[in-house]
């Protein structure tokens, strides 16, 4: 790990092991000003706008490339040359080539540079390197992570990453256990978010995730005090959500939750996950070249036929009706 974060430059801002208390009382820096830390001891930092912006642009090019049947390691080789050198994008790039040359997975080097690459992305990555997952490929992965590093460079916030993100684990099918887990490092959740995630690990399967989502909103308190007409009432858990994520949760209550996404998507603009596309009824095989694989199937029927002494050519002879 140490190898990773001197890779990049990347360093954490405080020595956490150092922490103490200053003589007043209080502990510095404050809790909520402090670098998340992931199992590993590395923390998992917020990055620039910048950094996500050519992370989009890496994603993209990778999957586009992928298509090309260009090899990965040649991929990293050229992309690297079109980031952004005033990014750390680049080095990182140079060390997920040397990662894949080693083990083979591109998965593993984004584990070890977690303090660049946020906990979801390597879990989606490593879900897609795995044999078992034939349903939920590369190419799949990688439109994931494009849309989200998009999403992370315009002023993201943590409900619709959340939405994002969750709706990922759902349509896909990776598991809600290790899914959450890998939620709750990002940076951009706080601690009430991952008390929630516990929470959803607990639940899901028992409850609606439309109820839980309704409960930990702006709209469940409003209506609980217009219910009571008790406009003191104060949940006991911090509410994550506001009134249009509650009005819209509330309204889906006991159905699809895909219904669910699909609405915040259209009335809070939440960044649409990616579907496996249907295959296409057009043939695969060129027009012309069909045509011509019907003329030689018409051959070879005329020359089992001649050589099974059946051939009747009369059916070859021009009728005197036909000629003009």
């Amino acid at each position: 790990m140490a190898l990773a974060e001197s890779y990049l430059g990347i360093a954490a801002p405080y020595d956490l092991t150092a922490l103490r208390d200053c003589g007043s009382g209080v502990e510095w820096p404050p809790v909520d000003q402090r670098p998340r830390i992931s199992e590993t001891g590395m923390p998992t930092l917020l990055l620039d706008r910048e950094e996500y912006i050519e992370q989009t642009h890496f994603f993209r090019v990778f999957a586009e490339r992928l298509r090309e049947n260009i090899p990965s390691q040649e991929i990293l080789t050229t992309v690297q040359e079109e980031i952004l050198s005033t990014t750390k994008l680049p080095m990182a790039i140079d060390f997920l080539r040397s990662e894949i040359l080693l083990q083979g997975r591109i998965s593993d080097g984004m584990a070890r540079l977690e303090h660049y690459f946020a906990p979801f992305q390597t879990f989606i990555m490593r879900q897609a390197e795995q044999e078992a997952k034939s349903r939920f490929d590369q190419f799949m992965a990688l439109e994931i992570l494009t849309r989200e590093a998009e999403f992370r460079a315009n002023n993201p916030t943590p409900q619709g990453l959340f939405i994002f993100q969750f709706e990922c684990l759902s349509r896909n099918r990776l598991g809600y256990t290790d899914g959450l887990i890998a939620l709750g490092g990002d940076p951009l959740y706080d601690d009430a978010w991952r008390e929630w995630f516990g929470v959803l690990r607990r639940e899901l399967g028992t409850s609606e995730f439309s109820d839980l989502l309704y409960f930990r909103s702006e709209q469940f308190v409003a209506d609980r005090r217009r219910a009571t007409q008790d406009p003191e009432f104060t949940p006991p858990h911090p509410m994550l959500f506001g009134l249009r994520e509650g009005r819209i949760a509330k309204a889906h209550r006991k159905k699809d939750p895909l219904y669910m996404f699909a609405a915040l998507q259209r009335q809070l603009g939440y960044p649409a996950v990616p579907r496996l596309k249907p295959k296409s009824d057009q043939s695969v095989i060129h027009p012309v070249l069909e045509q011509r694989l019907q003329r030689i199937e018409q051959i070879l029927k005329i020359v089992q036929a001649e050589l099974k002494g059946g051939l009747d050519l009369s059916q070859f002879f021009v009728k005197p009706d036909d000629v003009t």
